[in-house]
């Protein structure tokens, strides 16, 4: 033999095991080295494979044109492509990372010792220009170079997971090589075997060649009926490789061709080629994962090779068999080489059927343990699982269908599955299933259906079943989810809905009203949002309690559901707000459309208006405020929302039970006044606050008792703002706060700079009741004041602004007595405005009690408001307390408060509001010129009188 075999195709992954940058599953890639390769590049590197090819055939077909490039070619051309083969495998094994890189690297040794075979070769019959011996260096290269390749095959080869698939392996491949052994011992080898004047050497090195072609052909088929699906390029190329190589070989082993065989012959192009597809086949592009083709689970992918490889034994036997027929036939005497080649043979066969036999029975108990598992899996579970033909028609049900489905299994095995399934969710689950049938089985191996399915006594039950694929039909693994799809649409409608009322919540109104201003009806100015609003209900809440309240709310909310149409929405938006969506009808006259939805607001307002019978049959009464916003072309949900709002705040600023369209001036409005609040919050900072003082008069002298603290903002854009203004834009009450600080720190501080200079005179500072006890105003400071600028006792006066109802008074009694301790006097404010003033008069320690400006405006011309003043002033003096009379702003008033026994008055009768310069003008004067006479009305008991004036400015 002169040349050696070429390795398996390189390229080739060994079964089970993926090449890089092929995929294991249809659409899983594994990750390796990109091939530098394209289609487009492999087409032509197909392209140049075969003109190469083609070149050296047609050039040994015609002798080379001359017998010196012919030996030059034959040898040292076949000892280049052989080295090409070596450095491409060598490459590839480089960049591999995988289990296949030692066969790679096989396989390059196994060509690099053909080439170096071939050189050699070569080197006797050009440069040296003399036969090649019988036996030489280059018979050592080519010996050198099957056994790496059978291991590089072996490294590839699928593994055996088993004991007895390693000996099934071995026997496998001992039954193809005894056969091949058989056939070609008869046909050839024996002749081989016995020529004369050779040595043990020589006829040794003679069978060496053809036995080692035959292990290797014995691993090239053992390999390829045990490849995997993946690189199926890569190994096909390797395979027609290495059957290209091994055919030169047998038929360079003939005596007879061997015999006349010169170097750059035809034979040596089948060596060429076999070595360029070794080098070509590492490189070659692979099928691309998305385009590969792919197939469902349980459908066999390779049927015709599973039947070799499962016929292999019996056809190498039957190859055996031929060999020895064919010596009978020929009259020959049967070697001995043969005949223990062929008893070897059968003894392998044998041997092999009894481990598959023994292999099968345990593999036949095994599937019957598991096919009993699986009942009683499928038995036992509580899902139904049913198998569907390609035609619909239910081939299995599990038992659970009866508990699940309340039907017997055998009564829906035969039937139909889209009888079974809600004519309503049929289309959806025929559409679902078309689609999972078209997609392919590596993406969407599953999918989910969901659909209502008729049960034993015709009540259709929600069922989610997950769906496989079977053997073109599906399989349904089902569930019965009733309860869960009932608690989820609970869920939803709480989610969307008022829990007190079960009207739409906000949320959903809010969205509601986006449907309505967008599609067909985007174009329909007529639809208007109603904001309501129960005047009056924080007063029953408090009076009756959270259960009355909630009753109300209750009553409420069924009388605007029943109020308006069938396709609007009625919701509640929180406390006492409601909403109310209106759609229109297409009216395009604005002035009808806005007077049609104000009847409907009206009606409204008249029915929520009605009296309502709470808390065991309580007739309570309260009023709707309602704001009425239009849409307008491509106005959003919020803005719409915000609009009738402010509509709704402009009908309860307007004096409440009443309807209010919305106007664009309502939004400068609030622009307004939001500017303002976010100017009042540097205000402070910034200087713009100014401290006033009101002097507060001794009625029986004139002079000035006191001081009232006032605070005004003058704005940058100087305007001057009264408390009552500026507080009522912000709802900050850490401003307000700051505010209150502020005030009392500069009240104390101007009262101690003016009791220095000789003007002690005691200054009122007005705090609201529960500023006093949320701590803005801490006992600590106010103490650090006073020792700070050395104030005397009595000097401050802290007024109580307001004596909610509401307000713990134990907790504030503590908070003023505390305040007492220090010198501090207690003012209590508005008193004669309500019954809660009474309440605070009979548990707080009051030192002061200033009349409420009700009760001085119409004292001169009402008798009875004169009686109900006196009376409060006869109470004051009993109860050792001062007075102080507010609103003072004629000088009659004040005649008629002294003649009544009020000892002292503030008001525009003595003076307004004065900074720090002008109070010490007015300190320095020291009194106020008082009335001298006053005219009493009629009806008063007593004639009138005048009275000097003791101030004798007067």
């Amino acid at each position: 033999m002169r040349r050696g075999t070429a390795p398996a195709g390189p390229g080739q992954a060994a079964p089970g095991q993926a090449a890089p940058g092929q995929t294991t599953a249809p659409g899983q890639a594994v990750p390796g080295p990109e091939r530098p390769a394209s289609w487009a590049g492999s087409l032509l590197a197909q392209i140049a494979l075969g003109l190469v090819c083609a070149g050296y055939t047609t050039g040994a077909a015609l002798g080379w044109g001359s017998p010196r490039l012919a030996l030059f070619m034959g040898d040292f051309g076949l000892s280049a492509a052989a080295l090409t083969a070596a450095v491409s495998c060598f490459l590839y094994a480089r960049t591999e990372r995988g289990g296949t890189r030692p066969a790679w690297l096989l396989f390059a040794f196994s060509s690099f010792m053909a080439g170096a075979g071939n050189a050699v070769w070569g080197w006797y019959e050009v440069v040296l220009d003399q036969e090649v011996p019988e036996s030489s260096v280059a018979d050592l290269f080519f010996l050198l170079f099957a056994p790496p390749a059978i291991v590089g095959l072996l490294v590839l080869a699928k593994k055996p997971v088993t004991r007895a698939g390693w000996v099934c392996l071995g026997l496998d491949a001992w039954l193809i090589a005894g056969s091949l052994l058989t056939l070609s011992w008869s046909l050839a080898l024996a002749h081989t075997a016995h020529f004369q004047g050779e040595s043990v050497a020589q006829a040794a090195l003679s069978l060496a060649y053809p036995l080692l072609d035959i292990v290797l052909v014995s691993m090239v088929l053992a390999l390829h009926f045990r490849r995997s699906q993946a690189n199926r390029s890569a190994v096909n190329t390797a395979i027609a490789a290495l059957a290209l190589t091994v055919l030169c070989d047998a038929l360079f082993t003939s005596p007879l061709l061997r015999a006349n065989y010169v170097s750059g012959q035809l034979l040596d192009a089948g060596w060429f080629a076999g070595s360029l597809l070794l080098a070509y086949a590492p490189w070659g592009v692979r099928r691309p994962p998305e385009t590969a083709p792919v197939r469902g689970p349980g459908v066999p992918s390779r049927p015709i090779a599973g039947s070799l490889a499962a016929l292999t034994p019996y056809l190498a036997a039957a190859v055996c068999t031929l060999g020895i027929l064919y010596n009978v036939v020929e009259g020959r005497r049967i070697d001995r080489v043969v005949v223990l080649t062929g008893c070897a043979v059968v003894l392998a066969l044998v041997v092999r059927q009894g481990i598959m036999l023994i292999d099968n029975i345990a593999l036949t108990h095994e599937l019957a343990q598991k096919e009993n598992h699986f009942r009683s899996l499928v038995q036992g579970s509580s899902d139904v699982i049913m198998i569907a033909a390609p035609s619909g028609v239910l081939r299995y049900v599990s038992p659970a269908a009866s508990g699940v489905y309340g039907r017997d299994a055998e009564e829906l095995v035969g039937s139909e599955l889209a009888s079974l399934i809600h004519p309503e969710d049929l289309g959806a689950v025929v559409h679902e299933v078309r689609r999972f049938l078209a997609a392919s089985p590596a993406e969407e191996p599953t999918t989910r259906i969901e659909c209502r399915f008729r049960s034993g006594d015709g009540d259709w039950l929600n069922v989610e079943s997950t769906v496989n694929r079977h053997q073109g039909g599906l399989i349904f693994n089902s569930r019965d989810v009733t309860e869960r799809v009932r608690l989820q649409a609970q869920l939803q409608h709480n989610a969307e809905h008022d829990p007190l009322t079960d009207l739409p919540n906000r949320a959903l109104f809010t969205r509601r009203v986006g449907q309505a201003l967008g599609g067909r009806r985007s174009s329909d100015a007529g639809t208007a949002v109603l904001f309501i609003d129960l005047d009056g209900f924080k007063a029953v809440n408090d009076r009756l309690g959270h259960q009355a309240g909630d009753d109300l709310l209750v009553q409420a909310g069924r009388r605007l559901q029943e109020a308006v149409r069938s396709g609007d929405t009625a919701a509640r938006l929180g406390g006492d707000e409601f909403a109310a969506l209106i759609l229109g009808d297409g009216v395009h006259d604005r002035s009808a459309r806005e007077s049609q939805v104000q009847e409907i607001a009206d009606r409204l307002r008249q029915t929520l208006s009605r009296p309502y019978r709470v808390d065991g049959g309580t007739e309570v009464r309260v009023a709707a405020s309602i704001g009425v916003a239009f849409a307008e072309p491509g106005i959003g949900a919020g803005d719409l929302l915000r609009n009738a709002d402010l509509a709704m705040y402009r009908a309860k600023a307007g004096g409440k039970d009443r309807v209010e369209l919305y106007v664009p001036q309502m939004q400068a409005e609030v622009v307004r006044r939001t500017e303002l609040a976010a100017r009042l919050r540097s205000a402070l900072h910034d200087g713009e606050f100014a401290l006033l003082h009101q002097p507060v008069v001794d009625l029986a002298t004139g002079r000035i008792s006191g001081v009232s603290a006032q605070a005004r903002w003058r704005s940058a854009q100087g305007i001057l703002f009264t408390p009552a203004e500026y507080l009522r834009v912000t709802d900050d009450g850490e401003r307000t706060a700051e505010l209150g600080r502020w005030l009392l720190e500069e009240a104390v501080e101007q009262a101690a700079e003016r009791a220095g200079s000789g003007h002690r005179t005691p200054v009122t500072i007005r705090l609201a009741a529960r500023r006093l006890l949320d701590r803005s105003v801490p006992l600590g400071t106010v103490e650090a004041l006073l020792a700070r600028h050395g104030l005397p006792s009595g000097s401050l006066v802290i007024e109580l602004a307001d004596t909610d109802h509401r307000i713990p008074l134990d907790e504030l009694e503590q908070r003023l007595v505390a305040l007492r301790r220090l010198g501090v006097r207690i003012a209590l404010d508005g008193f004669g405005s309500g019954h809660v003033a009474v309440h605070a008069l009979r548990r707080l320690p009051i030192d002061i009690l200033k009349l409420d400006r009700g009760l001085v405006e119409g004292v001169v011309e009402s008798a009875r408001l004169r009686k109900i003043t006196s009376g409060v002033l006869r109470i004051a003096g009993e109860l050792g307390m001062q007075t102080v009379a507010e609103g003072v702003d004629v000088p009659e008033q004040a005649l008629a408060l002294r003649a009544m026994g009020c000892r002292h008055a503030q008001g525009m009768a003595f003076s307004g509001p004065l900074d720090e310069y002008r109070l010490r003008r007015a300190l320095v004067r020291g009194d106020f010129p008082l009335p001298g006479t006053v005219s009493v009305p009629a009806g008063t008991g007593r004639e009138a009188r005048r009275k000097p004036s003791p101030d004798p400015l007067t």
